[in-house]
């Protein structure tokens, strides 16, 4: 998993509260078993046409929104069900941090399991952040647990262990691999047991 320490980025605003997660990648198309190329597909229902163009008035599709890899949008954001694909086309797609008002608890762990950063935020800084022009960086400094903007700061809360794991790098297998020697002295005991 790619450490996330200090992002700086551009962001995309999709203000829409209650976003679930069949919104962010329809069930017709998880039928990869690879956790890329979700990426293409993501939001497919708003940001193309029935015919398969470009939405133009989906802000993702923005021209001026193209390099945008932090999302600002509403409340409990990812809900519906637990399918961990949402999280996977997000990244897929660019996405490195989003930026919600409140998160179903599911998908936010999803999320910081696959290297997403999500930070909850009030509605008066989202809106804000919503407001940016298009070629605003911002940056996202996770040791000190603040978004800055050219005009200001918001600091924000994380779980510890997450702050670590997402500054880190550290994934579950990751996580299990740092016992391997622990691991494997317990099957050789058990080897010799059976043996």
């Amino acid at each position: 998993m790619e450490p996330i320490k200090v992002h700086n980025g551009k962001t995309v605003a999709l203000m829409n509260n209650n976003i679930d997660t069949d919104q962010i990648i329809p069930k017709v198309f998880l039928k990869r078993i690879e956790k890329t190329g979700f990426g293409a597909f993501v939001f497919d229902e708003w940001r193309f046409l029935k015919n398969g163009d470009p939405n133009p008035d989906f802000p993702l599709n923005d021209a001026d929104r193209q390099e945008a890899t932090i999302l600002v949008t509403g409340d409990n954001f990812g809900c519906g069900s637990s399918r961990e694909h949402a999280a996977w086309a997000l990244k897929d797609y660019r996405f490195r941090v989003i930026i919600a008002g409140s998160y179903s608890d599911i998908f936010y762990m999803n999320s910081l399991k696959n290297g997403l950063l999500l930070i909850e935020l009030p509605q008066e800084q989202r809106d804000v952040l919503a407001q940016l022009p298009a070629d605003e960086t911002i940056q996202i400094d996770l040791p000190n647990q603040v978004v800055r903007t050219s005009a200001a700061e918001y600091p924000f809360a994380i779980d510890p262990t997450w702050k670590h794991k997402l500054e880190n790098g550290i994934d579950d297998i990751t996580e299990t691999m740092a016992y391997a020697d622990q691991i494997d002295a317990y099957e050789a005991k058990w080897d010799n047991i059976y043996a």
